[in-house]
């Protein structure tokens, strides 16, 4: 068998927990008008769109980090690695087994419970792929004994044209290997907190990312909310999405296009 969560399952991009799969297509300037961002980071703004974002794929976050020198909160848009790496992993590959960040558990892990407490994020999508397992039973007559299973991809997004914002936490890794003075000695990554689905989603999948209202976000992405305070932000009504049936052509990552989030 092959483990949940395991590279095996990263290459299939087919992940049983959510979210394995998003769409992030929209333009960078847009994004920063949604989410009335200060700081544009050039890799940010230089960030291709895709409409299937993978594990370990480079990905847009929002966050607010105090200036160095006279530690004013600003909120800027930059590039974060997908798949947490603690600052204690002996090598960023770790990360791959950590695109997914429980809600029920985040105070309980090591790894979610000190960025959970100091480096919250939002990570803007327009849209996530959930897959529904279908079992067909054997046709009379058949010597087959187990059903056949197949699973039907679907997009899910927010209602209307609205872009979604994924509760997240980011954290930073140092390469020891590299030198002081070396720009790509800090390795920066994040992960996406789930949550149960709601009752519309449930046939779909047990699990969804969890999306913030608008209103929630000052208070999530501000670093001097506590992680109680925040914690009771992670029960916050969920955000409307819609679901349609797309196409297999998700299933693989070679294939990223509008197309893939087209209903069939």
């Amino acid at each position: 068998p092959v483990r949940c969560g395991s590279a095996a399952w990263v290459a299939r991009g087919i992940l049983e927990d959510m979210c394995g799969r998003y769409a992030s297509f929209r333009d960078a300037q847009d994004l920063a008008d949604e989410f009335a961002i200060a700081d544009l980071a050039d890799d940010a703004r230089l960030l291709p769109p895709s409409w299937n974002v993978a594990p370990t794929d480079p990905v847009r976050i929002v966050v607010e980090r105090a200036a160095k020198g006279t530690g004013e909160v600003r909120r800027s848009l930059r590039v974060a690695r997908w798949g947490l790496v603690p600052s204690w992993a002996k090598d960023p590959g770790v990360g791959a087994r950590m695109i997914n960040a429980r809600a029920e558990s985040l105070l309980d892990k090591p790894a979610f419970a000190k960025p959970f407490a100091a480096r919250r994020c939002l990570v803007p999508a327009d849209g996530y792929y959930e897959w529904r397992r279908i079992e067909t039973p054997p046709a009379p007559g058949s010597t087959a004994r187990k059903p056949k299973v197949s699973k039907q991809p679907f997009f899910i997004h927010p209602d209307g044209s609205a872009v979604a914002a994924f509760a997240g936490l980011y954290e930073f890794w140092r390469d020891r290997t590299k030198a002081d003075d070396d720009p790509d000695r800090w390795l920066v990554s994040t992960t996406i907190v789930t949550t149960a689905a709601t009752p519309a989603l449930a046939s779909i999948h047990d699990r969804m990312p969890l999306s913030l209202a608008p209103d929630l976000w000052d208070a999530w992405l501000d670093p001097a909310v506590g992680k109680d305070e925040a914690a009771g932000l992670l029960a916050a009504p969920e955000v409307r999405m819609a679901a349609q049936e797309v196409a297999p052509l998700v299933n693989s990552v070679a294939n990223n296009g509008p197309e893939l989030v087209l209903a069939v």
